[in-house]
């Protein structure tokens, strides 16, 4: 099933199957009477008389040919909102045979700026599907066609819509990806392909990451036959001069937990623990499609943990990136590994106006916040504040959790500069990024969102119908259009 809009200036028979009208909260449809034959206001308008009119919307069967969908809009609607009742709207056709659908945009009494893009991109967010891999192929086609002249999305605000659902959509199709397709090599070989989007692609392979000293990044994919891969992507669409903004992804393309063996139960859940870089990738996708004006990089570090006789062991030591020694107590306690050498090479490469990462990084996250927020973890106060209206605009939610001093105790180590885990138990989330804070060597700004309850959802969310999410990639997109651009 695929979802085709169209756009038409101007208006259409009443005739036409499947309309779609727009009415205040208390459906008074006298506004869009002009709208309607008189057979169908009369039909409807006896119908709401006996009708629940808190709901948001009613489906009228008018004849055996023709529906109209009549859907309310509350004061004071958020943008979440909108998107929110564009997905109710898909939910409610995506059943049945018809599948062409006009609405009528001179109905629309809202005020609220660009409501009919909203409507539309919440509407394609909850229409993703990824179906691959089934042999039977769906072939419907819904259409929705935009009719009247009033209220329509202008072009630039159609392209950034659809720049970002191509960026969301491709987040979720790499976490969706099943791990024996895309293990690391493939991986960084679908990065590369960006470079026809406008992106500057570096690959570091294995032998370079060795001559760099990544050696926390190798010592995770040591057990794998696959390579190990930092990959960064650059997006300048500003001065040159002008300091880039950085995010960098977590990628383990599927984490058994190495030596510290993960239950084989929702192991095949371990597929999603590369969310992290997906978001990152669909998030610069979407900056070079729009053609943002500003500078940005990603890099994302790509691995698998797997088990073998050349695998990382625990109680194995390793030299970082930066030059710390990390003794690796719990080889299930990876992504911190990677994302160590991943931070301090962003920092100094790049030199940074802030470095934002993203990973499923700890299931203690998921057992404080559930599937409702992400951590949110900082050394920058100011960057909390911006990242958290960010997300509640787009209804990606973050919750602040502490860093202090005191837990990096927690951390030290006998054998070396520090562990990756703490044995006295308790905080994992913030112990982990605390482990990581360790790696911000310049108080460069930086944030670190621990994504693990939100990149997968088994039973579907409000814009999402169930698997990968693609969150972050709106989150960030809202924080940059309304800080840095």
């Amino acid at each position: 099933m695929s979802i085709k809009i169209n756009y038409l200036n101007k208006n259409i028979s009443k005739s036409e199957s499947n309309l779609v009208l727009f009415s205040n909260e208390k459906f008074n449809i006298s506004a869009i009477k002009k709208h309607l034959s008189n057979l169908e206001f009369s039909y409807i308008y006896d119908l709401l008389k006996t009708s629940d009119l808190k709901k948001n919307m009613f489906v009228f069967e008018v004849n055996s040919k023709k529906k109209i969908i009549l859907i309310s809009i509350k004061k004071d609607l958020k943008e979440f909102d909108i998107e929110n009742l564009g997905a109710e709207f898909f939910k409610r056709i995506n059943y049945g045979k018809n599948s062409e659908y006009y609405i009528n945009s001179d109905s629309l009494i809202s005020k609220q700026e660009n409501f009919l893009g909203h409507f539309l991109h919440g509407l394609k967010l909850k229409s993703y599907e990824f179906k691959k891999y089934k042999t039977k192929k769906e072939t419907r086609i819904i259409s929705i066609t935009l009719i009247g002249t009033k209220n329509k999305p202008s072009t630039h605000n159609q392209l950034k819509f659809k720049a970002l659902e191509e960026g969301t959509f491709y987040a979720r199709d790499l976490v969706s990806e099943p791990g024996n397709i895309l293990h690391p090599d493939e991986y960084a070989k679908r990065l590369s392909s960006l470079r026809k989007d406008g992106l500057k692609i570096n690959i570091y392979d294995k032998k370079k990451l060795k001559k760099l000293g990544m050696n926390a990044l190798l010592g995770v994919g040591m057990g794998s036959i696959r390579g190990s891969y930092l990959v960064t992507m650059e997006w300048n669409g500003a001065k040159k001069n002008s300091k880039p903004l950085a995010f960098v992804g977590k990628g383990v393309t599927f984490d058994t937990g190495g030596y510290s063996l993960k239950p084989a139960r929702f192991m095949e859940d371990m597929t999603y623990d590369m969310a992290g870089s997906a978001a990152v990738v669909g998030l610069m996708k979407n900056l070079a499609l729009r053609k943002a004006k500003i500078n940005a990089v990603g890099v994302v570090g790509l691995v698998e943990n797997m088990v073998s006789g050349v695998a990382q062991r625990p109680g194995d030591i390793v030299k970082s990136y930066s030059g710390k020694t990390i003794e690796v107590l719990n080889t299930d306690a990876e992504g911190r590994l990677v994302l160590a050498d991943a931070l301090t090479f962003t920092e100094e490469k790049f030199k940074p106006k802030f470095i934002i990462d993203l990973a499923t990084l700890t299931g203690a996250i998921i057992v404080c916040l559930g599937s409702e927020y992400a951590g949110l973890f900082s050394n920058d106060d100011n960057l909390s504040k911006k990242i958290i209206l960010a997300g509640k605009k787009v209804e990606e939610k973050l919750w602040r959790m502490p860093l202090h001093k005191n837990y990096d105790k927690l951390m030290n180590s006998k054998n070396a500069d520090m562990q990756n885990i703490n044995y006295v138990g308790g905080a994992g989330s913030t112990t982990a990024a605390q482990f990581l804070q360790r790696f911000i060597l310049n108080k460069t700004p930086w944030a670190h969102l621990d994504i693990a309850g939100m990149a997968f959802s088994k039973y579907g969310g409000a814009l999402n119908s169930g698997g990968a999410t693609g969150f972050g990639v709106r989150l960030l997109n809202n924080l940059i259009e309304e800080n840095y651009e």
